[in-house]
């Protein structure tokens, strides 16, 4: 008696195991959105993980809601951002600017990107300075 007529024996239902195949293009599918979602979760959360990590022990949720805030639009947000990492001399990139003001823009203030206090789009001009002196 072999083993497979054990398993096959008398009263006992010849029974097949559920295919494990997974289809190719699910597969790719699945792929193609997890790189989506990951990769624009992981611009979020830069710009959120800067500001936790060197900002938020001195700016409160109120530094973003008072009457005289500095940041009117978009431009001047961006240039508090640059200026705040240049006065801690954390040397942030551009990049790090930006995703800096695109975190805070989205929970606090809702500015259109780009944007001067009048809401029309302002080109990017000059060195890169602000009116401060810092890059």
């Amino acid at each position: 008696m072999n083993q497979s007529d054990s398993q096959q024996g008398p009263g006992r239902a010849m029974t097949q195991a559920p295919s494990k195949r997974v289809h190719p293009g699910a597969v790719v599918l699945a792929a193609c959105i997890l790189a989506g979602v990951v990769g624009s979760a992981r611009a979020e959360s830069r710009g959120e993980l800067l500001y936790s990590t060197h900002c938020i022990a001195c700016h409160t949720a109120q530094v973003h809601w008072r009457e005289k805030k500095l940041a009117t639009d978009w431009n001047s947000l961006k240039l508090q951002v640059r200026r705040w990492q240049a006065v801690a001399a954390l040397g942030w990139s551009e990049e790090d600017v930006v995703d800096v003001t695109r975190h805070l823009n989205e929970r606090f203030y809702g500015f259109k990107p780009g944007s001067n206090s009048l809401g029309v789009l302002m080109p990017a001009v000059g060195d890169g300075r602000d009116r401060f002196g810092s890059k």
